[in-house]
């Protein structure tokens, strides 16, 4: 049971840090509220559900709609892989990639519409594409199953039981913790601190000659190129995609309040707070009907999730806007050398 509970706090841990990476670069570092950040996730789960999904089909000859399809197609790759483990690794960098692009690319026309929106019209505009998405996913079938799901090959087909969930906490580990440092190299460089700027003052920016469409554009597309990847890892760990589990409070609100938990524009600070929310998320979710008859609520089990992350959220907001690690400034090479010469 122990064991259980750290796979699955690891997993979750490890999927929602790379969605908070990329909501801190453009909200915590840029100053873009993009409350549509579910939209970026569930271009990552069409990317495998609808588009690979429908390859392996034409690969495997396999003909109908995508849910019957789907699980005909998932049973015939799980052999292949289960002989060949290299077919599960090229699938999985193939599907990461593809993600990455068709991410990217729609996240820079995501943007196009709102881009010249102050803040708060901005957020909202956000919301509403990113619900118009999930809407049309969820009452659309044919695109990734909608609120019948469809099934998706098994990358570590090759490996039974119990060591398959501690190969894929691993991968997912692996994936998140190359996406932390690739953001944190990103942010240390001239790119970074233009988006800093763009979040401090836009009319600076703007008097220097740059172009704040155009870098909310490069900002968005590349938080959801990276945000939907994750969603396509969060697809092959369930081996189902359905429509419904790509809602805004699990990928938007969620990820904003373990932001800004940990300290928004801190990375490290993010880490901190993803971990400190997925391990209450769980132990909540794990524990709720005990906590509920020894704390006697008034209230059905499901709900004390949401409360008490409402109330966290209130308390966040109140005593500590800045998050428990405050951001840091960013040092560039001429002040590391510096610091090296008087040392």
């Amino acid at each position: 049971m122990i064991g259980e509970l750290i796979q699955l706090i690891l997993v979750w841990f490890g999927i929602y840090l790379i969605v908070n990476l990329s909501l801190n670069m453009e909200f915590g570092n840029g100053g873009i509220p993009n409350f549509g950040r579910h939209f970026a996730v569930i271009i990552g789960a069409i990317t495998l559900g609808g588009i690979v999904n429908r390859l392996l089909m034409l690969v495997f000859g396999v003909h109908g709609n995508i849910i019957d399809a789907s699980t005909e197609v998932s049973a015939k790759a799980n052999e292949v892989i289960a002989q060949h483990p290299i077919y599960g690794l090229g699938l999985l960098i193939f599907t990461l990639a593809l993600a990455f692009i068709i991410g990217f690319l729609t996240g820079s026309v995501f943007i196009l519409p709102s881009a010249k929106l102050k803040e708060d019209y901005l957020g909202v505009t956000l919301l509403a594409i990113g619900e118009v998405i999930f809407f049309v996913t969820y009452y659309t079938p044919s695109l990734i199953g909608g609120y019948y799901g469809a099934s998706v090959p098994d990358i570590l087909a090759f490996i039974p039981g119990e060591k398959r969930d501690l190969v894929f906490v691993v991968i997912i580990l692996a994936i998140a913790l190359l996406v932390y440092f690739l953001v944190e190299r990103l942010i240390n460089t001239p790119y970074g601190r233009l988006i800093r700027a763009m979040r401090e003052n836009e009319n600076v920016v703007i008097a220097f000659g740059r172009d704040i469409m155009r870098i909310r554009m490069k900002t968005v597309a590349l938080g959801s190129g990276i945000a939907a990847m994750a969603g396509a890892l969060y697809g092959f760990y369930s081996a189902n995609i359905i429509g419904s589990a790509f809602t805004r409070i699990e990928w938007t609100f969620y990820p904003f309040l373990m932001i800004l938990v940990g300290g928004k524009g801190n990375n490290r600070g993010v880490a901190f707070g993803t971990f400190a929310f997925i391990l209450m998320k769980v132990l909540i979710e794990t524990y709720k009907f005990q906590i509920k008859a020894f704390l006697h609520l008034p209230f059905e089990a499901v709900w004390l999730e949401y409360v008490l992350f409402g109330v966290l959220a209130l308390m966040v907001i109140h005593h500590r806007p800045e998050g428990i690690l405050r951001e840091s400034s960013i040092i560039t090479e001429p002040v590391k050398n510096l610091k090296k010469a008087k040392a």
